[in-house]
């Protein structure tokens, strides 16, 4: 009987120790967001969101303000439409910019709002217009390679 009672006992921590793990892996990949502070969700239009993807951060000063709720494209304008939900705690003005960035050179994008001076605040649905879309790496280096092949040309006359 006692055997059996201990292998209980070690299915159990095993049990436990396996959550566990999974709980930080889906947390250190941006799966999970666990959070119960209320929000209010606000939407913006890029014209490039390079990989953005749901879920994302949403930073103000390297501190996380909000996530990613959705990405969806908009029809009639060709641009994409991004909804964000914010932290309920952080109120910014209605003046605000968005832009994309990334973390390191090649790592995850996530948006980084900039505080506007407005004296209101923003709210449950509110659209910001003032975004700037991601520096794609690609075409940064299309560029590059243009201008230097321009300017190449243009010095041996």
């Amino acid at each position: 009987m006692e055997h059996s009672k201990n292998d209980i006992w070690v299915g159990l921590f095993v049990m436990a120790a396996l959550a566990a793990l999974v709980f930080l892996a889906l947390q250190s990949a941006n799966l999970l967001s666990l959070s119960w502070q209320p929000t209010y969700r606000i939407t913006a239009r890029f014209d490039n969101i390079g990989g953005l993807k749901p879920k994302a951060a949403v930073k103000s000063a390297g501190v996380v303000v909000g996530r990613v709720a959705s990405v969806s494209f908009d029809d009639d304008r060709y641009q994409a439409s991004i909804a964000l939900d914010m932290d309920a705690r952080f109120k910014f003005p209605k003046d605000s910019s968005l832009k994309i960035l990334t973390s390191g050179l090649l790592g995850e994008q996530y948006i980084g709002i900039e505080p506007g001076a407005s004296d209101e605040n923003l709210a449950e649905g509110s659209q910001l217009n003032d975004t700037q879309s991601a520096v794609v790496l690609e075409n940064l280096i299309g560029q590059f390679l243009y201008n230097s092949a321009a300017g190449g040309g243009a010095d041996k006359k």
